[in-house]
């Protein structure tokens, strides 16, 4: 069957934190602006589309006197997770009086999908007075259906049966069903202005893995498993995290100019619980341009993550790959865990502009690249996947700066689909 009409298998964890963590992002990114070609109250957005429509004779309402808890319907929609449908209530609040400290925030949602995904997750995002720390912390409880594509970034594997099944150079589609529980708590140090330093600690579980619709031993999942002695039912990825984070974006939320940097390395410990012990290092590197300074939307976004096992060995279903970073949003085009690998590599560089004169509408242009390492033989950046597209901005909250993104996006081996999320992408 090809991959068009084949049903597209999901990850769970894109279900609830696509919506929920930009919604997060956009009131945590509450920030002054000084840009004064920016003014909000030339803008519209979905709230003033409400009021116009249901409340026409309203005065406008002041964004600093909304209520600090918002319980929304938690719509999204992508070719990994299907459509979703959920509730999520939001509760944001600045903590002392300094004006500079950014908002802290808590939420908590439950959802389900057309893809049989069931999620609940609960985080929250502390900032104490004038930023001195920062606790992020998060708690999943989700039943999932992932997929499965293979190791590598799809090369032609040559070797025994067992290396071509692994490294599934034609992109079969396979699909695994597991119960998934993460608990991630990390505190982070202003050690100078824009600079924090971070530790913590992240706890993921799978269970129940299983492939039901394929009774044949020899699958990606299994062989992966068998080669580096994790459980094929069960496993767990326990660890301790240590993070640098530099940021000068002008908004967290959809920058115009600036940049964020983030390292971080993970260490797996079999005495915290991990199946196995491995280290891991991650990077996210960001950069903003502003081209116009009487429209400072017109903005040329470049980012570059990145995720590297020193070593050790992590779960397969844990391995970097398309869609794997923070927020689960990179590598539109693919479905999730579309590429991975042990070492892997991904940029995208995003043209963004306004279409109509009150930044209700704007919109994107997108092209992106990635590479993986294989165990066949493949090397980080031998081979390369290329992806893109465009979309539609809905403006959602001009106080945040928040979009409803509504994009097209395509790739290799008739991979494409809509994508439907709040915030950008990056």
């Amino acid at each position: 069957m090809s991959f068009k009409k084949k049903w597209i298998p999901v990850l769970t964890m894109l279900a609830g934190l696509q919506y929920s963590q930009g919604r997060a992002q956009a009131i945590d990114s509450l920030r002054a602006d000084t840009t004064k070609k920016d003014s909000i109250h030339n803008q519209y957005d979905v709230g003033d589309l409400f009021n116009s429509i249901f409340h026409p004779k309203s005065k406008p309402v002041n964004p600093a006197k909304k209520s600090a808890v918002t319980i929304i319907p938690n719509f999204a929609y992508n070719p990994s997770i299907g459509a979703q449908i959920g509730i999520k209530a939001v509760a944001g609040k600045v903590l002392g009086k300094n004006p500079k400290t950014l908002m802290s925030i808590a939420a908590t949602s439950a959802s389900i999908t057309t893809k049989g995904i069931i999620y609940f997750y609960l985080n929250h995002n502390i900032y104490t007075p004038e930023n001195q720390w920062n606790l992020q912390g998060s708690l999943v409880a989700a039943k999932t259906v992932l997929p499965d594509f293979g190791l590598g970034i799809g090369n032609a594997a040559t070797g025994s049966q067992t290396d071509l099944i692994l490294s599934n150079p034609d992109r079969k589609a396979y699909v695994l069903h597991a119960e998934y529980y993460n608990f991630r708590e990390k505190i982070y140090k202003q050690i100078q202005s824009n600079l924090f330093v971070g530790a913590g600690v992240s706890f993921d579980i799978r269970r129940k893995i299983e492939d039901r619709g394929n009774t044949n031993e020899l699958t990606p999942y299994n062989i992966y498993s068998d080669r580096h002695g994790f459980d094929r039912d069960h496993y767990q990825s326990n660890g301790l995290l240590f993070n640098l984070q530099y940021t000068t974006r002008d908004n967290q939320n959809r920058a115009y100019n600036g940049i964020y940097a983030d390292a971080g390395v993970r260490v797996n410990q079999t005495w915290m619980g991990s199946s196995k012990n491995a280290v891991q290092i991650t990077t996210d590197f960001r950069k903003y341009w502003s081209l116009s300074n009487r429209n400072p939307e017109h903005v040329i976004a470049f980012w570059n993550w990145g995720s590297y096992l020193l070593s050790g060995a992590m779960p397969y279903l844990e391995l970097a790959g398309t869609g794997r970073d923070t927020y689960f949003r990179s590598g539109r085009g693919y479905t999730v865990t579309y590429f991975k690998g042990p070492q892997y590599f991904y940029s995208e560089l995003e043209y963004r502009f306004p279409i109509t004169r009150n930044k209700f509408l704007s919109g994107v242009a997108f092209g992106n690249i990635q590479t993986a390492n294989d165990e066949m033989g493949t090397k980080l950046f031998e081979q390369w996947q290329p992806g893109g597209g465009a979309g539609l901005r809905i403006l959602f909250n001009k106080a945040t700066r928040t979009n409803l993104c509504l994009d097209y996006a395509f790739g290799k081996y008739g991979s494409k689909g809509f994508f439907l999320g709040l915030t950008e992408a990056f």
